[in-house]
């Protein structure tokens, strides 16, 4: 089988899987932009003699990023007299632990990282390292997100439950018309909630959120999730404690998990939750949404800073969010040397492709996002209302 036949077969098989676990949501069958568009790539790789996976870049970068976090931690423990020598690096350490997340987990999970199976699964097990399930995160943001992307009850991504409104069709609460405030040092926060709380409630529960039924996991998964756990509490809090006050460890865990929320929160959503992305909603008479799927991909994603070299290397392509849609087995190395591809052919075809040209107008967009959503729905008219106008 061919790159651009198992691409093509990914989306229908992961929507059968899904719809077998509870998500019934179907999308139009038209695959002319789709072939287009992954033909067009495909040729410029050959051309060009670039590597879908298997990159030395990626490779030189997993082991930048792996050294850095266990230098930056063993400075933090070890050497660090200050406070101001401990606060600094343990924003190091929070940033470096993103990164891992954003570049080799992210890719590993995607089977992106290389041709061969074990790589990627040593690569996606980097998730455990720094204290989340990647049994889990597979269900989550490969399945569900990636399948349903911004269609409100099936994409967990925007599912933050009474405490935030990220789709215009969910329920609006009194509280939400603040949320463009409030929701930002909650994003500091939602680590530590997602390692202890969401992790172990959704294994015990075999559910995520609402919709989604998942297998709970079992023999080597079983063992990988308990085991990821202690590693983390043991490199996090335990051997910390042989040397420092348990009141500072926690207090700098504290910080170090807040910089990875805010950093992860904020690369995610100016992804997805801007103005520009669509958030389409199937008739439940129906379940279909009205565009193929890989037009639906374009148009629920948005990218940023895609000028931004640092951009693209800290955020291992992140920010070229409607590329790594499309191409989710692809190294996200090469997603700047493609993405002018992807918005030409978008552009011929007649599919919008979003882009902010800076990460402040990323961010921007999402304050504007919130506090859009947070506004009140306008009621619908009444009979008395029309007739004394």
């Amino acid at each position: 089988m061919t790159e651009i036949e198992h691409l093509r077969e990914a989306p229908s098989r992961h929507a059968e899987r899904s719809a077998e676990l509870g998500g019934r949501v179907r999308f139009a069958r038209d695959d002319t932009f789709y072939i287009e568009v992954r033909r067009r790539v495909d040729e410029f790789c050959k051309s060009t003699g670039r590597r879908q996976r298997d990159c030395p870049q990626m490779y030189i970068k997993t082991a930048i990023l792996l050294t850095s976090l266990a230098g930056s931690w063993a400075l933090l423990v070890f050497a660090a007299r200050t406070w101001w020598q401990a606060v600094l690096l343990s924003v190091v350490v929070g940033l470096t632990t993103a990164a891992i997340g954003f570049n080799i987990q992210h890719d590993g999970s995607h089977q992106a990282f290389s041709d061969r199976g074990w790589i990627n699964k040593l690569a996606s097990l980097t998730m455990d390292l720094i204290g989340a399930s990647s049994y889990l995160w597979h269900w989550k943001h490969p399945v569900f997100h990636h399948t349903y992307a911004n269609i409100e009850g099936h994409d967990t991504d925007i599912d933050y439950g009474m405490v935030g409104r990220l789709s215009p069709h969910q329920r609006h609460r009194w509280m939400h018309r603040f949320q463009h405030i409030y929701l930002w040092p909650l994003y500091g926060i939602v680590m530590i909630k997602w390692k202890f709380f969401d992790d172990f409630k959704e294994m015990i529960r075999g559910r995520i959120a609402a919709n989604h039924r998942i297998p709970r996991p079992k023999g080597w998964d079983l063992v990988t999730f308990f085991v990821g756990k202690a590693v983390f509490v043991g490199w996090i809090f335990i051997i910390p404690s042989f040397f420092h006050s348990p009141w500072v460890v926690i207090l700098f865990y504290v910080l170090i998990e807040a910089v990875l929320g805010i950093t992860m929160s904020l690369v995610f959503l100016l992804a997805h939750m801007v103005e520009p992305a669509d958030f389409p909603l199937p008739p439940p008479e129906t379940g279909r949404i009205e565009k193929p799927w890989a037009v639906h991909q374009v148009e629920t994603a948005v990218d940023f800073s895609r000028e931004s070299r640092v951009a693209a290397w800290l955020f291992g392509g992140l920010n070229f969010q409607i590329e790594h849609h499309l191409f989710p087995r692809y190294c996200h190395i090469n997603y700047p040397a493609i993405s002018k591809i992807v918005e030409d052919t978008c552009r011929d075809y007649g599919v919008k492709y979003g882009e902010h040209i800076t990460l402040m107008d990323g961010i921007k967009s999402h304050f504007r996002f919130l506090r859009e959503l947070g506004r009140p729905p306008a009621k619908p008219a009444t009979a008395k209302t029309v007739l004394s106008s």
